[in-house]
Order: C-alpha cells, then structure tokens, then sequence
C-alpha cells in the first residue's frame, strides 16, 4: 500500500475518519462496560486505587458472612438460654408446689398402762431410733433439810452441758424445793425440756427430761429424797398421750422427722416424709405409715425438668458450634485481623444442671423437709441468676457484633462508590459523544468523497 500515492486532501480527510472511528470505538466500549477506566493504560492512577478498594471491598464482604454466622450461632445460644430459664422457673414452681404440699399421712395409736415410749423406722429416719419417751429421775420421800442441799443437775441438752447445781434451802417443803429446781431449770434452758415436779405416790420430788434427752442427778448430803450417787433418769412404766407427744415433737432425734398429737385420747403420728415409716408405740402396737406419695411424685418431675435442662443445653448448636457447651465463637471484624472478639461462657463453662449448681438427681427423702426444700429453691435461684446474666452477657456481644455489621456493610457501600467513581462512565456523556462521532464520521466520510472528486476529474481528462 506504500506504493500508492493519495493526495493530501484526501489523505487529511482518511486519517481524520480514522480518528473518528478510533474515538467511536473507545465510546462504545465505555458503553459496553459502563467503566472509563477498563485497564491501567486508560488511567493508571485511578485504575489502581480503584482496584485497591474493591480488593478491601471483598476482602470486608467476607467477614460479613462469618459475622453472619456469628449472629446466628449467639441466637442460638440465646434460645437456648431461654428454654433454660422456662426450664428452671418450672423447676422453681415444682418445688414450691412440694413445700406448699402438708398431705402426709397419719396413724392414731392406743396407749395403755404398759405405753411409755415410741420406737420408729424407716421414713425420713437414716437409722432406727428407739424408745423415745420421757425420762425421769425420782426421788425418795421428802424430808424437809436440816441444811441446805445442793442437787447437781447433768445434761448434755441442760445448761450447755454443764452441771446445773440447785440449792434446797434448809427447811423448804416439798413445794419449795419444786419451785427452785423448775426456777433454776427455767433459767437454765427456757423451762422447755426439763421439770420438776410430784412423784406418782405424791410423796417425792421427780425431775423429768420431758424430750427423753439423759438426764442424771445426785444430791451432796441426803434429806431431799435424791441420792448422794449419781442418779441417771430412766423411762416410766407408763407415760400419757401428752408426755409420748412432749417427748417426741421435741426430741433431737425425731424432731421435724415426724410430728405427734393428742387425738381424742389416741397418740396420733405424722410421717413428715415420702417414704413409708414403720412405728411401734409400746411394745406390741406396731404399724407402717405410707409416704408422701404428692412430694414423691413431684421429686420424679424435678428429675425429668433437670434432664430437658442438660439436654437444651447440648442442642443449642449452630454451625457445629455451642456456646452452651462452652465452645469459643471467634468473630474477625478487619481484614488485617487485628480487630476481633471472642465469645464464651463465663469460665468457658458448660451450661448444665452440675455446672449451675442445682441438684443433678433429686432423691424422694430430699423434699421430706420443707428445709431441704428452702435450700434447693435458693440453689435454683442462684442458677437462674447465673443463666439471666450469661444471657446479658451474650445479649451485650450480640449487639457488638451486629453494630460490626451495620459499620462493614456501609464501610463496604463505601469503598465500592470510591471505586466506582474512579471508574465508571457518565452514560448520558458517553451517548451524547457517540452520537457526535456517528455525526462526524458521517461527515469525514462525506469529505474523503469530495476530495477524491479531483482525481475523478484527471480521470475525465485522459479517456
């Protein structure tokens, strides 16, 4: 094509139709691809910052799926901390339903001359307690002292366990003597287990441990009845309806165990347990007292809420990973990964019936005591107190996590429109400089053809 020769209106006119179509087909690209900036040979410094952003654009795009999955994993952890929380308010309800329960069952038993004491076993008893009655220790006849004379009074349950020394003063009557012994006793413990008063013959002075509790006494000199030896208190050949009662509401050993009353004349026994109790008063009248079947029912409840506990605790995954299990949830929020939170359980414990510090099996003979059953609801309480500020505690890092993925969302929105107006193409300007160049090019075109015209002419000239 060297060799031939165009004239130089012709060959202005070619090269400018060339740049024409040259601008025409950059205009279009720009249309195709919406960008102005399609490679680094358009623009070097804004195609490289732009390709800068949206790298860090996708890199953040990223993280909000982790983020994403991070939020699902801590409502999941929040259900859970939920149904726990039922979980334990129905367990809480459980146990004031028992402690509310006073259906124990009940015997009355005869009591003849023969009746001085109660045995018991089974029940709400760890071991076999026998012959709890009241004890005594009777004197002799009363003789008014020529001196004074000093009973000593010794029980472990009477005046904290030392001797309780009593002055008869020379002279007293009998009635004297009662009334400074039961004063000094008063004094000693309140008058509540111990009292002096008539023998059965009503000629002496009998001292008597009205819970069964050992007692003995021993006299210095003689003249009051009581031996200068120490005597122990023994049982009675017979006790009444209202001394078996005394004696056994307030023994240590069956106190809040069982609870005993005067039932027109009979001596009525409560079983205050769930399990069965064997009762011999005397020693012929025997006979077994059912549990609490409501309190032993309700121990079975308690049991199966404590187990959907442990269970809601193990299925409150997500993703493979339970925060309720104790598992650590780690959340990156920058690409450089030196902006992160970790999410566990306080200690990076599990969330569980052990862990809380409730009962892990409630035993029947557990809800016998209304004690025992003040204790657990502290206990559950305290559980609850911990599971409500574990759910705080998840409720605080949810809201971390999510104000992170509002900020990454617009942090993301915002590297992407930086990058775009580096790059992207005015359409209206590119259309409008299309339909210029179409113009042009329509124009050059009618140009080239004019100039070849006089060459045309030379061509007329030779033929």
């Amino acid at each position: 094509m060297g060799d031939i020769s165009l004239s130089k209106a012709v060959r202005s006119n070619l090269l400018s139709l060339q740049n024409t179509s040259a601008m025409m087909a950059k205009t279009q690209e720009r249309l195709a691809t919406g960008n102005k900036v399609n490679s680094a040979l358009d623009n070097p410094t804004n195609f490289f910052t732009a390709a800068g952003l949206n790298s860090r654009a996708g890199d953040l795009n990223q993280l909000m799926d982790s983020m994403a999955n991070g939020i699902q994993t801590l409502e999941a952890a929040d259900n859970g901390l939920t149904a726990i929380t039922k979980t334990l308010e129905s367990m809480q309800s459980t146990l004031r339903q028992a402690r509310q329960d006073k259906s124990f069952q009940t015997q009355s038993f005869t009591i003849d001359n023969s009746t001085a004491s109660v045995s018991f076993s089974g029940g709400a008893f760890a071991s076999d307690v026998s012959d709890v009655g009241p004890l005594a220790v009777t004197g002799g006849t009363y003789a008014e002292p020529a001196a004074d004379v000093t009973l000593s009074l010794t029980s472990a349950n009477l005046n904290g366990g030392d001797a309780l020394d009593v002055t008869i003063e020379t002279g007293a009557t009998m009635e004297e003597a009662m009334a400074s012994i039961n004063t000094a006793l008063k004094a000693a413990d309140g008058g509540k287990g111990f009292t002096a008063r008539l023998n059965s013959d009503g000629d002496g002075i009998e001292i008597v441990s009205k819970y069964g509790e050992a007692l003995s006494v021993q006299a210095d000199v003689a003249g009051t009845g009581f031996a200068t030896t120490a005597t122990d208190a023994t049982a009675p050949t017979s006790a009444s309806v209202d001394d078996l009662v005394t004696a056994i509401n307030g023994n240590s050993n069956t106190k809040g165990l069982v609870r005993a009353s005067n039932d027109n004349g009979k001596l009525r026994i409560e079983n205050l347990s769930t399990q069965d109790l064997d009762v011999t008063v005397g020693t012929a009248n025997a006979a077994t007292i059912d549990g609490n079947s409501v309190r032993a029912g309700l121990a079975d409840q308690y049991n199966e809420l404590r187990d959907q506990l442990d269970k809601l605790a193990d299925d409150a995954s997500f993703n493979g990973i339970n925060l309720l299990r104790g598992d650590k949830l780690t959340i990156t929020f920058n690409e450089t990964g030196t902006s992160s939170i970790d999410i566990n359980t306080k200690g990076e414990e599990a969330i569980n019936s052990a862990n809380l510090g409730i009962e892990t099996f409630m035993q029947q003979a557990t809800l016998d005591s209304d004690t025992n059953i003040d204790n657990e609801l502290a206990r559950l309480k305290g559980a609850l107190n911990s599971v409500r500020s574990q759910s705080s505690s998840f409720g605080s890092n949810l809201s971390i996590v999510q104000n992170r993925q509002d900020f990454t969302k617009n942090m993301v929105n915002t590297l992407q429109t930086g990058a775009a107006n580096l790059t992207l193409a005015d359409m209206n300007e590119e259309a409008a400089n299309l339909l210029a160049l179409q113009t042009r090019q329509s124009l050059s075109s009618n140009s080239l053809s004019l100039a070849s015209q006089a060459d045309q002419s030379v061509l007329q000239l030779i033929r």
